[in-house]
């Protein structure tokens, strides 16, 4: 399944390891009564996963650290 038209399995693999996080962290975790109430919890999962979740392939660093150029993990712990 690929986006980009060239037919490579592994063209979406940054998206479904996302989404199998999001799932298998919060979604399945905490199960929703409402949509808006899922839109919350996705908000606020995202503000986690960006700004406190460390990340293996970035050297255990979040997102937020990476992307704002801070070197190290102990410099996002204090978001």
């Amino acid at each position: 399944m690929s986006m980009d038209g060239r037919g490579r399995e592994f063209d979406n693999i940054f998206m479904w390891r996302l989404w199998r996080s999001v799932k298998h962290e919060d979604v399945y975790l905490k199960g929703s009564e409402s949509g808006s109430e899922a839109r919350i919890g996705l908000e606020r999962y995202f503000r986690f996963y960006n700004r406190r979740r460390p990340h293996q392939a970035i050297g255990y660093r979040t997102t937020e650290a990476v992307y704002s150029g801070r070197a190290s993990m102990s410099a996002a712990v204090g978001c």
